[in-house]
């Protein structure tokens, strides 16, 4: 953003101007029509770029009071599980499931408060017109303050997710197509920032949670004629239950 303008009087509303960036957007993670090598490169981007955002010193750039610090997924979980008690569905079992995993095995609070995105993914990152390297972040609509293993947790449903599920990885033959491992891509980021090259299932079960109370939300908003615009090509049920398993999945509770 340049500039953001309060007087509602110039155009009707409050309005903020921001850069032109040239660049490419890929809404399948599969990355098609790139190279193998620039698709190592592109992916090696993404990871590097998270872990600068998370880098920053939000004193230094006057973001202390951008949202709040300390026990970031205590918050979360209550907000979350309101959510889902409010719209739940009646197939709601795997969530209710992996709800009480979550609650159990929170781990202990982490001291660290970054900038977190909030909806960080391939989609949300714009690429060099060329070259396989990050030149603008887009859609800050949910960023904040809190616990870097949120963005993480979140970044990793990609290879839960498969090809016709919002154009995931699972089962895409991954080293022919030149993308990394989920666990590989994890230590990238990981290195980039010297943290310990393991990532807790909490993190990523968490965040298919999240995912599926979104889609509960979904459901609701259709039923009462309110349509989201949506090309997914199942259902908002369907993906609801579905992140409820990928989640039970990394917990380990599936059958």
């Amino acid at each position: 953003m340049i500039h953001y303008c309060a007087d509602a009087s110039i155009i009707g509303t409050p309005f903020y101007i921001m850069e032109r960036v040239s660049g490419r957007v890929f809404t399948d993670n599969a990355l098609p029509g790139v190279s193998g090598d620039d698709r190592t490169a592109m992916y090696q981007a993404m990871a590097d770029t998270l872990a600068k955002l998370h880098s920053v010193d939000i004193d230094a750039a006057g973001l202390r009071d951008f949202g709040k610090a300390g026990d970031y997924f205590t918050r979360q979980l209550l907000t979350w599980s309101r959510q889902h008690d409010a719209l739940r569905l009646p197939e709601s079992q795997d969530a209710d499931r992996l709800l009480g995993w979550l609650q159990e095995g929170r781990p202990a609070a982490r001291d660290e408060t970054v900038i977190i995105h909030g909806d960080y993914k391939l989609s949300n990152l714009m690429f060099h017109t060329t070259q396989p390297r990050v030149v603008a972040v887009l859609d800050w609509e949910l960023s904040t303050l809190g616990d870097p293993m949120a963005d993480l947790g979140y970044n990793l449903l990609t290879w839960l997710q498969r090809p016709d599920e919002l154009n995931g990885l699972g089962g895409v033959d991954l080293r022919a197509d030149g993308i990394p491992e989920m666990r590989e891509y994890a230590s990238w980021y990981l290195t980039k920032r010297g943290l310990p090259l393991d990532v807790d299932p909490f993190f990523i079960a968490f965040a298919c949670f999240k995912v599926a109370v979104i889609f509960e939300g979904v459901v609701r908003r259709e039923a009462q004629g309110v349509g989201t615009g949506t090309t997914a090509q199942h259902s908002s049920a369907y993906y609801a239950q579905a992140f409820a398993r990928h989640g039970l999945d990394i917990a380990g509770l599936q059958s």
